[in-house]
C-alpha cells in the first residue's frame, strides 16, 4: 500500500486564489520525501489536504489507503505534525507536554511516561525534562516538538522546516532520528523546506513546487535525467577553451556544459590539440537547486523538461 497518493488534486480558495493546480504524487513507506518550493508555492495547502483540515477543490488525496477528506480522525490517528512554530503549553515541562498530548492519542500513563523518557533521550533533553518549557531555548522548543510528534509512533510525520532554529549540533541530532524512523521503523516522512540544499542531504525522494504547480517528482538520478543539461565540466586552463561554448567562474576557471560523461575524453583532447595547458578538470551532475532553477526557467519560457 502507498503511503501517500495525490491524483490531480487541487485547491482553489474562496477567494479565487488556486493554491494548488492538479498535482499528482505516489510515495512509497519509508520515503523521505522532500516537498520542495518558496513560501506560498502550496506546501501548506498539500499538508492540510493530506490531513483532511482542507477539503479539496478537485482531485483527491489518501494516507496509507484512507481519504482525509472523509476519514481525518483515521488519518490524524497515523501522523504526527510539526509546524515551523509547533504550539506547546510553557507552564508545563517538557516531559509534561509529552505525556499530555500522548494522552490525546489515548496513550495510557505509564507507557506515555516511558515514551516521554525515552524520547527525552534521544533529544538530548533529558535533564531538561522537567524543567518548564517557557524556559527553553528556541532550538530546545523544535527538538521537542519532534519528539511530541513521535509520541503515538505515527506511521506518516508531516515536517515544516524541521531544523529551523537548531545549531549545527541539534539539527544533525534531528536529522540522524528521521533517518532512523524511515529506515529503522518505516516511517513515512513528508518534509516540506524551501532549503534545496538540506533536503538534498536528508531525502531520498522529491516533488518540486511552485505557484501551486508540480514542476517535478522522482529520486535524485530521475530528476537529472530528466534535464538536457547533463554535466558541468570545470577546468582550470592557462586561456578560455576555443571552439567550445564556455562560461567564466568567479574564481578564474571555466565551465563548459556536456551531455554525458562520454563527451569529457573528446573535450580534453580538443583543448589540448588547440595548445591549450590544462591543468584540472572535474565534472559535476546538477545538484537539486540547479534542477530546480532549470525547471522554474523552462516553465517561464513554455520548454519542454
Amino acid at each position: 500500500m502507498k503511503a501517500v497518493t495525490a491524483d490531480n488534486l487541487s485547491k482553489t480558495y474562496e477567494s479565487g486564489k488556486r493554491a494548488l493546480d492538479d498535482v499528482s504524487l505516489s510515495l512509497n513507506q519509508g520515503e523521505i520525501f522532500g516537498f520542495l518550493g518558496p513560501n506560498g508555492s502550496g506546501k501548506t495547502t498539500t499538508v492540510k489536504l493530506l490531513n483532511g483540515m482542507l477539503t479539496p477543490s478537485g482531485g483527491e488525496c489518501s494516507v496509507f489507503g484512507v481519504n482525509p477528506a472523509v476519514s481525518p480522525e483515521t488519518v490524524h490517528g497515523m501522523s504526527g505534525v510539526i509546524t515551523e512554530h509547533a504550539q506547546m503549553y510553557d507552564n508545563l515541562t517538557g516531559f509534561q507536554n509529552l505525556t499530555f498530548f500522548a494522552s490525546l492519542f489515548g496513550i495510557d500513563a505509564g507507557e506515555a511516561a516511558q515514551r516521554a523518557r525515552s524520547l527525552l533521550e534521544q533529544i538530548d533533553l533529558a535533564e531538561a525534562g522537567n524543567r518548564k518549557l517557557a524556559t527553553y531555548s528556541t532550538g530546545m522548543r523544535q527538538r521537542l516538538s519532534l519528539a511530541r510528534a513521535m509520541i503515538h509512533r505515527p506511521r506518516i510525520l508531516f515536517l515544516d522546516e524541521p531544523t529551523s532554529g537548531l545549531d549545527p549540533e541539534s539539527a544533525r541530532q534531528a536529522n540522524g532520528m528521521i533517518r532512523d524512523l524511515a529506515r529503522q521503523d518505516g516511517t513515512t516522512v513528508f518534509l516540506c523546506t524551501h532549503q534545496l540544499r538540506y533536503a538534498e542531504e536528508i531525502c531520498t525522494y522529491y516533488g518540486l513546487v511552485d505557484s501551486g504547480t508540480l514542476l517535478a517528482s522522482g529520486d535524485i538520478e530521475s530528476l537529472r535525467a530528466g534535464l538536457s543539461s547533463g554535466l558541468t565540466v570545470t577546468l582550470r586552463t592557462d586561456r578560455p577553451p576555443v571552439g567550445v561554448e564556455h562560461g567564466k567562474l568567479p574564481d578564474g576557471r571555466y565551465s563548459v556544459q556536456v551531455a554525458s560523461a562520454e563527451e569529457i575524453p573528446r573535450l580534453v583532447r580538443r583543448i589540448v590539440e588547440a595548445g591549450i595547458k590544462l591543468y584540472h578538470v572535474s565534472a559535476q551532475r546538477p545538484t537539486l537547486e540547479e534542477i530546480y532553477f532549470a525547471l522554474i526557467e523552462q516553465k517561464s519560457t513554455g520548454g519542454a523538461a
